[in-house]
């Protein structure tokens, strides 16, 4: 089976399919308030997913890291306007110390291909 990769970087790719599986890279996103990075990442996400022919519908697995389990409620509002509620994933959400300090939640999509 061949590997494709989507926005090649030097340290990582956006996204990497193999298969029928599409495989983001942790999405964080920009703003002050776990809303504002939550929609800077989703959008994202939808992009990645959107250049790997596949969408949120197809979303098998998320996990999901908060820098403070607190804002879960937070990120559960933008979450629950995102995602396609006739196919929700399977999902997993905790807390973590992330890549930066500003950073206050991450993404990481599984999806398959449409």
């Amino acid at each position: 089976m061949s590997i494709k990769r989507i926005d090649v970087g030097a340290r990582m790719s956006g996204a990497v399919i193999h298969g029928n599986t599409v495989y983001l890279a942790g999405q964080v996103g920009e703003g002050e308030s776990v809303t504002d990075q939550c929609k800077s990442s989703l959008a994202e996400v939808d992009r990645l997913l959107a250049a790997s022919g596949s969408s949120k519908s197809k979303i098998l697995q998320t996990i999901i890291y908060l820098s403070d389990i607190a804002d879960f409620a937070e990120m559960n509002a933008v979450w629950e306007g995102w995602i396609d509620p006739a196919n929700p994933p399977a999902r997993a959400t905790s807390e973590a110390k992330l890549a930066a300090p500003k950073y206050k939640v991450e993404f990481i999509i599984t999806a398959a291909l449409d």
